[in-house]
């Protein structure tokens, strides 16, 4: 009796420290897990037939503040007010190849939270990549293609 008790017990301990333990290694991996996540809109980027001419028509009837690049229009974080993001406006010259192999007239930037990361994800999904990451002093840049041909721009600011 006492043998059969003490073999229910210890496969009683081993079921209980197998499930503490997968337990724990769960909670680990789900820690690591990154959710793919953009934050917002980080440029509107499009063709046109003389960006001079519709960076001055847009100053002039809709008072945006344009230069050679387009505008910036500055925000502030939901999560915290004394974050500023800025979401950029910008026409391109109808000939432009930055939007390539995309045909299409325009071109979103999406901001991102760990663009690192989501260049993970987006290779375990088949994702099309189209170059390698950049870094600047205002943030980290890729290019991808959504399943329509689209050219997608990815952002992760950085010193905001």
């Amino acid at each position: 009796m006492k043998k059969a008790t003490l073999i229910i017990l210890i496969t009683a301990a081993s079921f209980c420290f197998g499930f503490a333990f997968n337990t724990i290694i769960t909670s680990q991996q789900n820690k690591n897990t990154i959710m793919k996540k953009v934050t917002g809109i980080g440029g509107i980027f499009f063709k046109c037939k003389d960006p001079k001419a519709i960076n001055e028509w847009y100053k002039t009837h809709l008072g945006f503040d344009t230069s050679p690049y387009g505008t910036n229009f500055e925000w502030r974080e939901s999560e915290d007010n004394t974050k500023k993001g800025l979401t950029v406006w910008n026409p391109f010259p109808e000939n432009t190849k930055y939007f390539e192999p995309s045909t299409k007239e325009f071109m979103i930037n999406y901001r991102v939270d760990n663009l690192e990361a989501l260049i993970e994800e987006l290779k375990k999904d088949n994702v099309t990549i189209l170059d390698k990451m950049e870094t600047y002093d205002y943030g980290k840049f890729i290019h991808i293609l959504d399943i329509e041909g689209n050219k997608i721009e990815l952002w992760e600011p950085m010193g905001e």
